[in-house]
């Protein structure tokens, strides 16, 4: 019932990308036992949203599976209200039920309020990577 405000979080953070690329995986996040999408609330009303899946692998993680954070939305007026961390933890939660003792995510480069929230939840940074493109 949330879709449509999920698809909006989705919007928020990956503002560029195209509506039928953001829409593509919706169903298969849903029905997938690997990929799971958690809602915050306040009363009745979305705040933010996490998207968490099991992969294989993560930079600089030793185990398998890895929980992994693949997309955190928090509206900005609740930004610094807690809805972050209670987020994270319940992804977390969820990872570890799955046999995870590694949690990984990342941003990008530019994206500062993203990594100090990272910082602050107990993230550290362990690797800067640039990406390339050349067409031919």
């Amino acid at each position: 019932k949330d879709r449509q405000q999920w698809f909006d979080m989705r919007k928020g953070i990956w503002p560029e990308a195209p509506d039928e690329y953001l829409n593509f995986d919706m169903d298969e996040i849903l029905e997938s036992d690997r990929d799971v999408v958690f809602f915050a609330y306040d009363g009745e009303r979305v705040v933010g949203m996490i998207e968490v899946s099991l992969r294989e692998y993560a930079e600089a993680c030793e185990t398998s599976p890895v929980g992994y954070i693949e997309g955190w939305f928090v509206y900005p007026e609740f930004r610094g209200s807690g809805a972050a961390g209670v987020l994270v933890q319940t992804a977390e939660n969820w990872a570890r039920e799955r046999g995870c003792t590694e949690m990984a995510s990342d941003t990008w480069l530019d994206n500062e309020p993203s990594i100090r929230a990272h910082i602050k939840l107990g993230y550290a940074e362990v690797e800067r990577l640039v990406h390339f493109v050349k067409r031919i």
